[in-house]
């Protein structure tokens, strides 16, 4: 634009003198006429186009372009302007866009600020903070070195804003007198709060954040205390030596009397800069703490081993145990089985005799109810005898009876079984010995059946 101002300038000025000079009004030119035209004649055709009044006006189109740059600028997304006015005044644009500068001197800032540990080959391009890798030493006296990416902001508020301009200058003396040494610093520093055996086992996000914390709000105020271990020889040696002595040091936040954790401050708090973000992107140990790391990883791996292996022999055994608990279950159940079945059989065989005694008993009471009811009878029919008897029998009782008698006289000799050999003697009365036989057991028959 100030180019552009500067060449209109310059073509107004020029027609302005290089012009003929002509009155152009129309007295002059009735009296002048001929004297007009020579000098037309002998004028560019390019110059005869401007009048005195277009190249006034393009002077002050060029004096506009000219001045105008001095009076706006363009604010870029960003970035933030540092103003100082003819004047002596001082101010400052924060955000985008068409402002007015009225002649100001201005200096750009960035806003945010890139600081970083830059790796071999790694683009520079657009970081303000190169870093070189920054050496740690753990409180375990492991050395490591450290690689960091950190971006800030800078004051949000004017005031501070101009502060910072006016102390530093220049966004790459802030980076290199001031951004660059806190961090390295601040990491330092925050070494020495931790173990290198605790960071690789899990305090890796916690140094992290502890960088972080130091950087935003001020680092630590903190209380180191030394202790000493002594090594002696093992107790059976009857000349005990001290072989080592060990020193090792524990760190503590030191905190006030509200509890809150007491904060040195530095440059960057102090100067209202904003930490944006902090990445730890590595942290590189000493080679002798790697190899110890490896002897303990194998150490490891071969106790890992050992309690798979411990592990599966205690599961072969719990599978054995199981296998027999299984085993003593079943033919616990198969003999309880069998017990409950001879219990049942036992059970039913009780209830059986138990049934059989019961019906025993029934029995027996019928039996009695029977021989009562039998003697009951006979005793009535013997005294219905007696009183027969004592009465006399009627003619046709009599000759029942004795047909009874005949009856059963006739069957009793029936069921006689005579001897197959006979002997014959003679009888002083004269009778023979069969019908003394005979007779003998009619009389024994008729005998038993009266007593029946």
């Amino acid at each position: 634009m100030t180019i552009f101002g500067i060449i209109l300038l310059i073509i107004g000025l020029t027609t302005l003198i290089l012009r003929p000079t002509l009155n152009e009004s129309d007295q002059f030119k009735e009296n002048n006429e001929g004297q007009l035209e020579k000098i037309k004649s002998q004028s560019p055709p390019w110059l005869l186009m401007f009048t005195r009044r277009v190249s006034l006006i393009v002077v002050g189109s060029g004096l506009v372009f000219i001045t105008l740059p001095y009076l706006f600028f363009w604010a870029e997304p960003g970035y933030q302007y540092f103003l100082v006015y003819p004047s002596g005044k001082k101010s400052a644009i924060m955000t985008e866009g068409i402002k007015f500068r009225g002649f100001a001197q201005i200096t750009p800032w960035q806003k945010f600020i890139d600081v970083k540990v830059i790796n071999d080959g790694e683009d520079t391009k657009d970081i303000e903070g190169k870093m070189e890798p920054i050496p740690i030493r753990f409180i375990d006296q492991v050395t490591a070195t450290t690689k960091l990416s950190t971006r800030f902001q800078l004051p949000a508020d004017k005031e501070s804003f101009i502060e910072l301009a006016i102390e530093f200058r220049s966004l790459q003396n802030l980076a290199q007198n001031t951004l660059i040494p806190t961090v390295r610093e601040v990491v330092s520093n925050t070494g020495y709060m931790f173990a290198a055996q605790d960071y690789i086992s899990g305090s890796a996000s916690d140094f992290r954040v502890s960088i972080e914390e130091q950087l935003k709000d001020g680092a630590f105020s903190v209380e180191k205390t030394e202790h000493k271990d002594t090594i002696v020889t093992a107790i059976e040696q009857a000349d005990r030596q001290i072989t080592e002595i060990q020193t090792r040091y524990e760190v503590n936040k030191r905190v006030d009397q509200h509890g809150n954790f007491i904060r040195i401050p530095h440059d960057i708090n102090e100067n209202n800069i904003i930490v944006a973000q902090v990445i730890v992107d590595d942290v590189v140990l000493e080679q002798v703490f790697k190899q110890r790391l490896e002897a303990q990883r194998d150490e490891s791996a071969k106790r890992q081993l050992e309690q798979q292996k411990i592990k599966t022999a205690k599961d072969a055994q719990a599978r054995i145990i199981a296998e027999g608990e299984r085993d003593k279950a079943a033919e616990r159940v198969t003999q309880e089985k069998e017990q409950v079945k001879a219990l049942i059989s036992i059970e039913t065989k009780l209830k059986q005799e138990e049934t059989n005694k019961k019906l025993a008993a029934i029995a027996l009471e019928t039996e009695k109810l029977k021989a009562t009811a039998q003697k009951v009878k006979a005793d009535a029919e013997s005294y219905q005898n007696a009183k027969l008897v004592s009465a006399g029998l009627t003619p046709q009782q009599r000759a029942e009876l004795e047909k009874q008698i005949a009856i059963g006289v006739a069957q009793q000799i029936a069921k006689i079984k005579f001897p197959t050999t006979m002997i014959i003697g003679g009888g002083q009365d004269g009778g023979t010995p069969l019908e003394a036989l005979i007779g003998a057991a009619m009389t024994k028959q008729l005998t038993s059946g009266k007593g029946n």
